[in-house]
Formats: C-alpha cells, structure tokens, sequence
C-alpha cells in the first residue's frame, strides 16, 4: 500500500510540471456585407440614402421603419409637419433622447448643419445599456421635421451590439447627409 501511494505521488509530481499558459485573447469577429445605397424607394416628402440589403417597412403618416434583418434592428423614422410648433418638435425628440439617461453611461450630441440642402439638426448617441442607441432629429426649419431612432429586437446589452451600433451610425450618417426634402405631396 505504502509502495502504491508513493507512486502516486510521483505520477502527480512529474505530470504538474507542465508551464502554464495563458489564453489568447479572443474578439468578436463580424463580418458585415459592403454597402450599397439606392435612394429611398417610396414617396415621402424626403428622400435619402438608404442600404440597399434593408427592408423598408411602409407606416401611415409618412413615417416608416428601415429594417435591418441580418442585425435584428431597425430605425423608426417620423415624420411631422412644422406648423409654427418647431419649438415642441425639438423639445419632444430631445425629451425622447434623455428618457435614456436612466440606463445610459453617455449621451453624445453631434450637431448638422448643411444651409444648402435645409438640413439642420442633432444626432444623439447613447453609450450604455439604453433601448436605443442613435436617435436624431432634423428639420428645414420652417416645413419638415424628421425624426429616427435605433432599437434593436433584444434586451440592450451595449457591449453586445456595439459593433453593430457602429455599423448602422455610419448608415444614420448618411441618411442626414443625404436628405433632401420635397415639396409636401
């Protein structure tokens, strides 16, 4: 019995020699498809550039949804007539953005003026376990005022969707700096 325990010992001594080794580090690696942009395809008293692997979802009162399946997202544009009201537009879009302050780290205001296309506004980005990440707001200041939000379709887990959140800013981007507006249909 003696004689077995001692080799035991030994067996256990030679086999905890080995170095330890730390782990690589892993990362998220996504792979997200080049981006294509076409015009908006339905008539609105707007136009923009939208990713052509989105599906645009149709809603009354020229409002619409921009669907992004692949990420389980999308972004909800309103739309709303300024009507000597750009005052309560703006304080009602920024009252949705810091709804988020609750659950959010961050928020971070980018203003966009572009006087040539009547473009004004501000796009918030909300850091943190938020519903929303990007919302923005943007008028010509006296007739149109849009509106658009980013929700994804799961429980908000900044870390998780941060990549993605970043691929779809730079769609928000776009989308503002290509916004024209019409004359109202």
């Amino acid at each position: 019995m003696r004689n077995v325990l001692m080799l035991l010992s030994i067996l256990l001594l030679i086999n905890c020699t080995d170095d330890v080794l730390p782990k690589p580090k892993g990362y998220l690696s996504l792979k997200y498809p080049k981006k294509v942009y076409q015009k908006l395809p339905v008539k609105r008293p707007f136009t923009f550039d939208v990713l052509k692997t989105t599906n645009i979802i149709n809603e009354p009162n020229n409002w619409l949804k921009i669907k992004y399946p692949n990420l389980n997202a999308s972004i909800d544009i309103t739309y709303r007539n300024v009507d000597k009201n750009m005052k309560e537009l703006i304080t009602e879009a920024e009252k949705l953005v810091f709804k988020h302050a609750v659950k959010a780290e961050q928020i971070m205001p980018k203003d966009f003026v572009n006087p040539n296309k009547r473009v004004f506004g501000s796009l918030y980005e909300i850091t943190g376990n938020a519903a929303s990440q990007l919302q923005f707001h943007v008028t010509d200041s006296t007739t149109h005022f849009l509106k658009g939000a980013l929700y994804f379709y799961a429980k908000p887990n900044y870390d998780s969707v941060l990549p993605a959140v970043a691929y779809i800013k730079k769609d928000v981007l776009r989308l503002i700096e290509s916004l024209e507006w019409k004359s109202n249909n």
